[in-house]
């Protein structure tokens, strides 16, 4: 390991040992309702090594559509068995069966465009619950009304499709289970895309998707998943909690989003240490191989962006920048959810953090922690 990824390391060690000894180590109290929902991408095969007991929710992802209905492959029923078996560890849990994701819904348009379509998918999922006795759905139709991945249909009529199909969800499914969907993060989704006084309503809460604000389509670096906004960017976290407060979304219906990997982009000068630069997207790297990576390409120097409340790094010799959250930005964001009375924090993914001393704990040992600094 050379000299400047050694320092770069103990740096990092430094930053979060420091930073997480302010944090309690208390039970949270079990009058707390604070959820922390695990989106979870299959089931990894070291499932048993995560700390479980420490969610309230895990979020299956994902399911798919065959015609009208919603399905379960054969790999998706080991995976949702495998979940569910999670109870035996932790009663309280949570399992919800999800629909969708990035590039997963190429036929939702058209499918919940009819009557005869969101009656039959719904049917279908009241079937897969009470096959797996898992808990709820999370709908992840990425995005309704919005131009999305080219060739996808998509529809103005999108938005009163997706409250016709939550209708029929509930009426379907009734109050014994949950109903949430994952919210795209950004200022479009929150206009075009839902009805928000008709929809929140019905559904137990909404999963805002607070990154990938700079992803794999940008040309220029940025924080991936900032808590604040800049005067360089002004989506964030707290953007979109303000605007979905100002069209009437109740905060104790909100949940925010943890980003447990890294989006790594290329070219990028060293200007402002290369925030903010023309780049090219390379890739993302889970939480959990950070350290692998780092030490894979020696040269980078931590940053913290003390407005956005957002880490991220640069290695000037190899014109790489790095944009993530780490221990002490999803710290924040848990305490962020406590100071505005949001229902919670929400991740992906379960097979990005660290098995054991992971982002998990992070959240979890600050939900009654009194004072972390936290300033804005």
């Amino acid at each position: 390991m050379s000299n400047r990824i050694a320092i770069w390391s103990l740096l990092l060690v430094i930053i979060g040992t420091s930073f997480l000894n302010k944090v309690t180590a208390q039970t949270p109290s079990s009058e707390n309702s604070f959820t922390i929902i695990a989106y979870c991408h299959g089931a990894p095969d070291d499932l048993n090594l995560y700390p479980v007991e420490k969610l309230t929710h895990i979020i299956y992802s994902f399911l798919h559509l065959s015609g009208n209905k919603l399905v379960a492959e054969p790999n998706d029923s080991l995976a949702i068995t495998k979940l569910v078996g999670l109870k035996e560890r932790n009663p309280s849990l949570k399992v919800i069966l999800s629909l969708g994701g990035w590039g997963g819904c190429p036929t939702c348009s058209d499918v919940f465009s009819t009557k005869t379509g969101r009656m039959e998918f719904s049917n279908s999922v009241k079937y897969l619950l009470e096959k797996f006795r898992a808990d709820g759905l999370d709908l992840d139709w990425e995005y309704p009304a919005l131009e999305s991945i080219p060739g996808f249909a998509y529809s103005a009529k999108d938005k009163q499709n997706f409250t016709l199909l939550v209708k029929s969800l509930r009426q379907t499914l009734g109050d014994k289970y949950e109903i949430s969907f994952a919210a795209g993060g950004f200022t479009d989704f929150f206009n075009k895309s839902i009805e928000w006084n008709k929809v929140m309503p019905l559904i137990n809460r909404v999963n805002i998707m607070t990154y990938d604000y700079i992803n794999g389509y940008s040309t220029k670096t940025g924080h991936h998943t900032p808590l604040f906004s800049t005067p360089g960017q002004e989506e964030s976290t707290d953007n979109a909690v303000k605007l979905l407060t100002s069209l009437g979304v109740p905060k104790n219906k909100m949940v925010i989003g943890a980003a447990f990997y890294a989006r790594i982009f290329n070219n990028a000068d060293s200007i402002n240490h290369g925030l903010y630069r023309k780049c090219q997207f390379e890739g993302f790297v889970g939480y959990r191989s950070f350290t692998e990576y780092f030490n894979q390409h020696p040269g980078f120097v931590y940053y913290w962006d003390d407005v956005a409340k957002a880490a991220y790094s640069y290695n000037a010799e190899q014109k790489l920048f790095a944009t993530f959250d780490d221990e002490k930005s999803v710290a924040l964001k848990t305490y962020y959810v406590k100071e505005k009375g949001l229902n919670g924090i929400m991740f992906w993914s379960l097979n990005s953090d660290a098995p054991e001393n992971g982002l998990i704990d992070v959240i979890y040992r600050s939900l009654n922690q009194k004072s972390i600094g936290y300033e804005h």
